[in-house]
């Protein structure tokens, strides 16, 4: 069954309710929670991949393709048992309607695996 909703807000059962432009743009468009030793997918939505190009460096790639590269990725890490801080990097970050790159470190070594990846992505 195919079909069109047009509203101006939405609302729940018990009465809260928000926008159509909240309900559409605050939500994540893609998400993805993987292993970052081997990129094992424990979930994900709108994921076609995850990819390890070299150590700590990887590409996400879509299930379907975002509207343009205006995007924004938000991607948090977890280094367990390492005695220094862990990190993102996007370097020469590439956004384009079907995948990204970016890299993990740990203090200043660049391209160190980390344990667990988390990343949603808004748009």
């Amino acid at each position: 069954m195919a079909g069109t909703i047009v509203a101006d807000t939405i609302q729940d059962g018990a009465g809260n309710s928000t926008s159509m432009d909240n309900a559409i743009y605050g939500s994540a468009k893609a998400w993805v929670n993987f292993l970052g030793t081997n990129g094992t997918r424990n979930a994900s939505y709108n994921v076609s991949s995850v990819t390890l190009n070299s150590t700590g460096n990887w590409t996400i790639a879509f299930t379907n393709s975002l509207a343009d590269g205006n995007y924004c990725p938000v991607v948090g890490s977890a280094f367990f048992g390492t005695s220094t801080a862990g990190g993102i990097s996007f370097g020469s970050l590439s956004l384009t309607t079907t995948s990204f790159n970016f890299q993990t470190a740990v203090g200043n070594a660049n391209y160190t695996p980390a344990t667990n990846i988390y990343i949603a992505v808004f748009r």
